[in-house]
């Protein structure tokens, strides 16, 4: 396999309430976010470059204004702090942090056990809201379920690659302190557990989904 096709949907996605685990707000949502983009890196999923979001205001809603700030490899709580409200909107100055998002490259494995690398393999975000501290973790590839995205059935690359994700869920979960539940379905599939729901088989095949990759 030399590259790997990216669905436009998650395949599967994990998302976690984190009530009992940290207040609200965007301290809490740099520190959450340095410690399971931490497990994630240990495992070889992200590996962070980049963290993102949108400006909104209250009362006002989205500005369209999306700001990216260049991270190395780990994410610095206090010096991300400081860097973000560096970056504030000068035309806004009530303006909030949105939803953040860690992307980075990951180390996956093919049919052979060559490591390979990927960019966004795993994607996690952490909601910084006022109310509630949530974090959602999703994939897009099809390393991580029995069949690929035209229907054949890869073993021997879903068993190199779904049980290190299904480890670094666990692991988040422990780090977290509460279980992850399951993100909505999408044409791409849902998560089932810690791995990807099966899908219907029909004569040894899965579905073909290249018809809107």
């Amino acid at each position: 396999m030399p590259f790997l096709m990216r669905a436009p949907e998650e395949c599967a996605s994990w998302e976690w309430e984190l009530d009992h685990f940290a207040p609200p707000g965007l301290a809490s949502a740099l520190s959450t976010a340095a410690r399971m983009s931490e497990s994630l890196r240990k495992h070889g999923l992200l590996e962070p470059s980049q963290i993102e979001w949108l400006w909104f205001v209250y009362g006002v809603g989205g500005i369209g204004i999306k700001t990216t700030l260049p991270v190395r490899g780990r994410i610095d709580p206090s010096d991300l702090a400081q860097r973000i409200e560096r970056s504030r909107p000068s035309g806004h100055p009530n303006a909030q942090v949105g939803n953040l998002t860690v992307s980075g490259r990951g180390t996956w494995f093919d049919a052979e056990g060559e490591e390979r690398h990927e960019q966004d393999l795993v994607v996690l975000s952490v909601d910084p809201d006022e109310y509630q501290l949530t974090a959602d973790v999703a994939v897009y590839h099809d390393i991580w379920g029995y069949f690929d995205f035209r229907g054949y059935p890869h073993p021997e690359i879903h068993k190199r690659n779904a049980p290190r994700l299904a480890a670094a869920l666990r692991e988040l979960e422990e780090i977290l302190g509460t279980t992850a539940t399951t993100g909505d379905a999408t044409y791409f599939g849902r998560a089932e557990g810690h791995s990807i729901e099966m899908p219907d088989v029909i004569d040894g095949r899965g579905p073909d989904l290249t018809d809107r990759l």
